[in-house]
């Protein structure tokens, strides 16, 4: 598996090794001794998979401390872009978001540390979506932000006029407005 370092501090891109032929494909798609030979160590304890069509904006969502989640994901069917956002204070990138094409085809994932909110766009006509995290979820921890805050004016892939938003994202507050407790450990 390859390792791929991103313009953010603590934001990484996994590209596994896939072996194909005649019959389709395998390729391993976590192993945690692999990750802590970079020093990415994870206890990761829930499994979560979303299906989706085209045009659906997930997020942007974070849990507080001390029930924040670092996340890991891929795409088994379709494409997304994925986006995190360090809301780390006092990070150099503190603000700063960046995406990633993940699709059933390129077999990318994406590892989204603690101290960072995170969705997605589906790009596809449909989507599945497999993630893990590191911490169980608490609704009552709940944050997040506006998806198309102009502030951070995040490239989605789509028009806004074809996102497709829960009830809940579409109040969700500003960058400036949300609520946010990391604090980055430099």
């Amino acid at each position: 598996m390859k390792i791929v370092e991103t313009p953010i501090r603590d934001l990484y891109i996994l590209e596994p090794k896939v072996f194909g032929d005649h019959r389709g494909y395998f390729y391993e798609s976590y192993n945690k001794d692999v990750l802590e030979k970079y020093n990415l160590k994870y206890d990761f304890v829930q499994d979560n998979q979303a299906y989706s069509g085209f045009g659906v904006v997930r997020g942007l969502h974070y849990q507080h401390p001390p029930y924040a989640q670092a996340k890991l994901l891929r795409v088994v069917e379709g494409e997304i872009i994925d986006i995190a956002v360090d809301l780390r204070k006092g990070s150099p990138t503190f603000g700063r978001w960046y995406g990633v094409k993940l699709s059933g085809e390129n077999h990318k994932q994406f590892l989204v540390p603690k101290g960072f909110a995170h969705g997605y766009s589906v790009l596809s006509e449909r989507c599945i979506v497999q993630y893990k995290c590191d911490e169980f979820y608490h609704p009552e921890e709940e944050g997040g932000i506006y998806p198309f805050d102009a502030e951070l004016d995040i490239d989605w892939g789509i028009n806004f006029g074809n996102a497709k938003l829960s009830d809940k994202d579409k109040v969700l507050p500003s960058f400036r407005e949300c609520v946010n407790k990391f604090e980055f450990n430099g």
